[in-house]
């Protein structure tokens, strides 16, 4: 197998995470291919540090500076294994994708090896690490994989409609790879900023078989999974957010459509994925209503006059929100607390309300991006710093 490391500006972190992963890896067969820039020399010595002392790391650079897109350095990822293939004759069975601060399970690779006979994709659980002093930030994004990927993915590989990808700890054989390169040289999609996304999306209309495995090796032992450190402040989280919001929601709306001939299901599930403005105007409006109401029962109260009655059928509506809204968070913290334990279930409360705010600056900034690309800006790699769990790097 092939393992595609992109990195721009992964200094810090690149060495220690693929020094990590050749350590925890349990595999016979597989190669670290690690995409860098000409203009990125501390990314570039770094990684060629641990390629020089060991033969399973390939150190590919770009030809071109950077930043580009994720996606452009893959490209340039995917070339260069088809020349090595084409070189010793070698046969690359699939191709694995991970960032520059991700920490691998051992099992992974023997995982996909087991599930790529059947599927051409193949999807692990991601599960953030929270850091202790900032986790109301970097916690959230915790409620959102455990709920995505104890739920949403589950379902959706279940119906057999289109499975976006997390881009880290999923696996491509490479035939799919193939038809969606077509001889352009080009399987990912260079413009995109969330070529992740797009590629579930691409393989599914190609006909091809997706899958989402959450796994053990044991019962009671730890998940097979990719686990890594997300952004833990605001401003990094919605740079992040709005990347994500841009390319899902706008920009890769443009390319990837309804998914022609897809069915309910495949519409339902594309409309979720593209919600996240939609919901931003209703937390507007949500938010302006309740500060509405605050400051119509201060004045009340300072004039002394009784507000208006609440009617029976208004009444009946904010119960009936108000159950929703207990159901919705009872349903996060149970799948928080079942993945992170009790704490930081009870803390997926609170986090609800920073999501919503981030969630919000996001999609102002994701606007901008966009409307930025229609008059001609090209997509960047707007990455955030990352970090690597050191306490994690040698064994799980």
């Amino acid at each position: 197998m092939a393992v595609f490391v992109p990195a721009w500006d992964e200094q810090h972190v690149i060495g220690a995470m693929l020094t990590a992963t050749l350590a925890r890896y349990d595999h016979p067969d597989y190669r670290l291919y690690v995409g860098c820039y000409p203009n990125d020399p501390g990314t570039l010595n770094a990684a060629r540090a641990v390629a020089d002392r060991e033969g399973r790391v390939r150190v590919v650079v770009a030809m071109h500076d950077g930043p580009t897109t994720k996606a452009d350095c893959l490209n340039h990822l995917w070339r260069a294994l088809c020349e090595d293939d084409a070189a010793t004759g070698r046969r690359t069975a699939a191709v694995v994708l991970h960032d520059a601060e991700d920490v691998v399970h051992p099992a992974e690779l023997r995982t996909f090896d087991d599930h790529l006979r059947d599927a051409a994709l193949v999807q692990l659980p991601v599960v953030p690490l929270i850091e202790p002093r900032r986790r109301l930030v970097s916690g959230h994004y915790a409620d959102e994989f455990a709920e995505s990927h104890r739920r949403d993915l589950v379902v959706r590989s279940a119906l057999g409609v289109a499975l976006p990808l997390a881009g880290v700890g999923c696996a491509i054989r490479l035939d799919a790879l193939r038809r969606l390169d077509g001889g352009s040289g080009t399987p990912f999609e260079p413009q995109s900023l969330t070529e992740d996304y797009e590629l579930g999306l691409r393989v599914a209309a190609l006909g091809l078989p997706a899958r989402f495995v959450r796994w053990r090796e044991q019962a009671g032992g730890p998940l097979i999974a990719t686990r890594a450190y997300f952004p833990d402040t605001v401003d990094t989280a919605v740079r992040q957010k709005a990347r994500w919001v841009t390319g899902i929601a706008l920009s890769g709306w443009d390319r990837t459509g309804w998914g022609k001939g897809g069915g309910p299901a495949e519409y339902w599930m594309r409309m979720r994925d593209r919600r996240g403005l939609l919901a931003v105007l209703a937390l507007l409006a949500a938010y302006a209503a309740l500060l509405g109401w605050g400051v119509s029962s201060l004045a009340h109260a300072w004039r002394g006059s009784m507000p208006a009655p609440v009617g029976i059928g208004l009444r009946a509506l904010l119960m009936l929100n108000a159950g929703l809204l207990i159901w919705r968070l009872a349903a996060r913290a149970s799948h928080t607390a079942a993945e992170h334990g009790w704490r930081e279930g009870v803390w997926s409360i609170p986090r609800a309300l920073v999501a919503n705010y981030i969630a919000m600056l996001a999609a102002r900034r994701a606007l901008t991006r966009y409307i930025a690309t229609l008059f001609g800006a090209a997509p960047r790699w707007d990455k955030t710093a990352h970090r690597f769990p050191e306490a994690l790097s040698a064994t799980p």
